[in-house]
């Protein structure tokens, strides 16, 4: 209890639904739960607090740029979280993970690189195509199963 920072928690305002798909980008801000496939970038729109939470039936196929991700489904894409990212056990992602924090449970698989962005506020800007060197920090580890 003492000295321990309380973090906000941010409540789910938007759903994608099992059976919806959305083809495009999706930008939102607050609490997002996709049980559903969203084929295009899914991008918080400025709110440091954004949290994504993708379910084990949830598909992505895109760029995720959220500062707060909860992956148990699949991300066909990078994503960049400037925050948190936890990878449950049927969690799958296809692409890289720039995150500031990482939790990855048992099961997960991450088929690309890790990356540790010790600079957060400049992590959702990040251009693959930019790199400083000093600024990141990269780790490749194979898929845990």
């Amino acid at each position: 209890m003492w000295g321990k920072k309380k973090t906000k928690s941010t409540k789910i305002e938007t759903l994608v639904g099992t059976a919806m798909e959305i083809q495009g980008d999706l930008i939102f801000s607050g609490g997002l739960h996709v049980d559903g496939k969203i084929v295009g970038n899914v991008i918080a729109d400025g709110d440091s607090h954004s949290m994504l939470v993708l379910s084990d039936q949830g598909q992505i196929e895109g760029e995720v740029r959220v500062p707060f991700v909860v992956l148990n489904g699949q991300v066909t894409g990078d994503v960049y979280a400037s925050e948190r990212v936890e990878l449950s056990r049927h969690g799958q992602v296809k692409g890289n993970v720039y995150y500031n924090l990482l939790e990855m449970a048992m099961g997960a698989e991450v088929n690309g690189n890790l990356v540790h962005c010790k600079d957060d506020k400049k992590l959702l800007e990040y251009q693959s195509d930019s790199v400083d060197e000093h600024d990141v920090e990269e780790v490749s580890s194979p898929s845990v199963s």
